[in-house]
């Protein structure tokens, strides 16, 4: 599969990011991601072109997808629990692959400057990444992605921003990657005091590695806001409470979020 993946030639970007969400089984949209990553870096795709990328990303039959409301609660005192934990985990990382190549093929735009779609590109190459750990500390348990069920709320997401590039940026790294930055903290302190050492570092360095992820979300979101003549902060406020079903609650990460340049005048009165 590796090899013949390495001499398929792409005639664009998009048409690559495509290939991916076209891809069903997950371990081979994680292979398949760094590959064409390199592909673009090396200049062995030179176009961005454009592409029709798929409604929803294809997938395998497993894991089951559940509305979140039907997931089981999960816990860090058992091994069993902290595999159905690892395993959540694998899956948002395998729909932030998609979401990450689905931003490249959705919005390809010859008016955005290289440098957006080298951001994204990166960020589909970290997510693959994240994922292989996640599968492989699975595998190293006894179990493997896809043998717990899993929510399909990130999808979601993805199509209701699916109109709009600065929507798209809003809710995706803005908002669910931002939360991924808040959560991350505890749930490592809580691996480590039910002694997992391996799954609590695991999860700090994709932690660290979600950081730039999240810049690449203001830096693109303020660069828009800048060509559509918009004010980023209020903009911001006004599409979350547009296009997010959720809440935004506290706590907040607040030095990993101005780490990424996330300033607290965005969200904070979001939560209020």
């Amino acid at each position: 599969m590796q090899t013949k993946v390495m001499t398929k030639v792409f005639k664009s970007l998009a048409e690559a990011a495509c290939e991916v969400l076209n891809t069903a089984a997950a371990g081979e949209k994680a292979a398949l991601t760094p590959m064409i990553a390199a592909a673009w870096k090396n200049g062995q795709i030179k176009n961005i072109g454009t592409a029709r990328p798929p409604a929803r990303p294809n997938r395998s039959a497993h894991p089951e997808l559940r509305p979140p409301r039907d997931m089981p609660r999960r816990g860090f005192n058992s091994d069993r629990g902290r595999i159905s934990f690892i395993h959540a985990i694998a899956h948002i990382e395998l729909n932030a692959i998609d979401l990450a190549w689905d931003i490249i093929a959705r919005f390809s735009d010859p008016a955005l400057p290289k440098a957006f779609y080298d951001d994204w590109v990166g960020v589909a190459e970290d997510e693959a990444r994240h994922f292989s750990m996640l599968a492989n500390c699975l595998t190293g348990r006894a179990s493997c992605y896809g043998d717990l069920p899993a929510h399909d709320g990130l999808w979601e997401a993805a199509s209701d921003t699916a109109d709009d590039l600065l929507a798209r940026l809003a809710i995706v790294p803005l908002v669910l990657e931002a939360r991924g930055l808040d959560a991350t903290p505890a749930a490592i302190q809580r691996l480590k005091s039910a002694g997992d050492e391996e799954a609590a570092n695991i999860l700090a360095q994709i932690g660290e590695e979600e950081i730039p992820h999240v810049a690449a979300g203001v830096r693109w979101f303020e660069y828009l806001c800048e060509q559509r003549g918009l004010e980023p902060k209020s903009t911001y406020q006004e599409l979350v409470k547009a296009r997010f079903k959720g809440q935004i609650k506290a706590p907040f990460a607040v030095d990993a979020r101005q780490a990424a340049g996330f300033d607290a005048e965005y969200y904070e009165p979001l939560s209020q």
